[in-house]
């Protein structure tokens, strides 16, 4: 992921191009390391990042980090993974596990041993 960069709609804009699909997780930086992330929130869009992100501005994280996917099943599992990987429901202020994308009911959390899906 690209980043972490300060959570505002103008720094959105400078580095998210609009309608591409992708990732981000959102948290702090520690005081003495401005590049490692603390995650508190990881998301997706299936549509456009930028307007995502932007929408998500009212949660009061300070940095975020992005990436872009190449398709909707990329992004959900790249989610998938992210939310395993960063303590899912007990360490995320994300209280669900991540969805699957409209109209691909079928597929599976690709962490194994998930039950959450």
């Amino acid at each position: 992921m690209k980043g972490p960069y300060d959570f505002t709609a103008e720094q959105i804009d400078k580095v998210v191009a609009e309608k591409r699909i992708g990732n981000y997780a959102l948290g702090k930086v520690g005081a003495t390391n401005d590049v490692n992330l603390s995650v508190s929130w990881v998301g997706r869009s299936d549509t456009d990042l930028n307007k995502e992100l932007k929408a998500r501005l009212d949660l009061k994280h300070p940095k975020f980090k992005f990436s872009y996917a190449d398709s909707k099943q990329a992004a959900f599992e790249k989610e998938c993974r992210n939310f395993h990987d960063f303590g899912g429901k007990k360490a995320l202020d994300n209280k669900i596990h991540p969805d699957r994308p409209d109209g691909m009911a079928r597929l599976k959390c690709p962490v194994p041993n998930c039950t959450e899906l």
